[in-house]
């Protein structure tokens, strides 16, 4: 083990792929000579030189269908993108030609891209820059969406990311990038798609999350052990796939389900995990499921009016102490 910061375990991934397989390239704005906007790929074109790391125009558009041309071509592209919000000039790309390659090819087609992003609130960015906007991609078939929480899983799943044959969107919290440094397996290490990760075993209430909401719920779980609470927490991981078999087993332990995320209330990710356990899972509920999620509006700059509107520890532990009053 390796105690590595988010950035760092997502570049240690990112340089093992290139090492083992030289079809992975990497694409995007400043990815070269800078070496990204946060530094993720800081000296990987130096390493491996400008045609593997390749700096780009600033075209979201052209970045996204270059990187679906390449894996077209043979070539396992990631291409970042300096701020999610700045992916939606690419939506066209990534759903109608990344996501439909298989079904319009009746199989014969794949297209093993990934397109990365740093996402979440939590900086004061405002517009432009604070967005969680997972859901949009989730709702698409033929897309992988991947939303880490801890470094190790940065690394893991953005090295099987890269092996897969189809599509992966692949959010990182910017929020997350620096903040924390935990253990990372060393060497070469994958965690598979669509698995989710039992992060705290609890036995009264469960917290259904993934990427910086499992912070948020560590501390809120932190705070109302001292009552007598004890709150599992389960991370999704990836969020399209989603475990539902994960789901169902913390669901039927506890009988009491919160989900949590940043993105907005209405229609998030969120919204499915609930449909989910109120539709196969209602005998196993003594409560209502319980959703804390970010207020349906645009981020704010300022600093007190972005606090008012996502989540934080204190209000988890609050729907927690509710949810536990059924």
């Amino acid at each position: 083990m390796a105690q590595l910061t988010f950035i760092e375990a997502l570049r240690e991934a990112l340089r093992l792929e290139m090492q083992r397989d030289p079809r992975v390239v990497i694409m995007g704005e400043d990815v070269g000579t800078k070496g990204g906007v946060f530094r993720v790929t800081q000296g990987l074109q130096t390493e491996f030189g400008e045609l593997r790391v390749l700096d780009t125009p600033l075209a979201e558009v052209g970045i996204a269908g270059a990187a679906i041309g390449a894996a077209f071509a043979g070539l396992r592209p990631v291409a970042e993108f300096q701020f999610a919000d700045y992916i939606h000039p690419a939506w066209d790309q990534i759903v109608n030609e990344a996501a439909t390659i298989r079904y319009r090819s009746y199989g014969d087609w794949s297209c093993p891209v990934v397109f990365r992003a740093p996402s979440g609130a939590g900086v004061f960015g405002g517009l432009y820059h604070s967005q969680s906007v997972e859901a949009y991609f989730a709702h698409v078939p033929g897309l992988k969406v991947v939303v880490p929480a801890i470094p190790a899983d940065a690394k893991g799943l953005l090295a099987a990311a890269i092996r897969d044959d189809d599509p992966v969107v692949f959010f990182e919290h910017k929020k997350n990038y620096r903040r924390y440094r935990e253990d990372v397996p060393d060497g070469e290490y994958v965690q598979p798609l669509g698995v989710a990760r039992l992060d705290r075993p609890g036995t009264d209430l469960s917290v259904i999350t993934y990427g910086i909401g499992v912070y948020w719920a560590r501390e809120a779980a932190d705070q109302v052990a001292s009552e007598g609470l004890s709150t599992e927490i389960l991370d999704l991981r990836t969020v399209a796939p989603l475990d539902r078999e994960a789901i169902a087993r913390t669901v039927q332990k506890t009988g009491k389900a919160l989900v949590l995320h940043e993105d907005n209330r209405t229609l998030g990710v969120g919204a499915e995990v609930a449909a989910f356990i109120a539709e196969e899972l209602f005998e196993s509920l003594d409560a209502p499921v319980v959703r804390v999620a970010a207020a349906d509006c645009h981020l704010p700059f300022a600093e007190s009016q972005e606090a008012e509107i996502i989540p934080n520890p204190t209000r988890v532990a609050a729907a927690l102490r509710r949810l536990a009053s059924y």
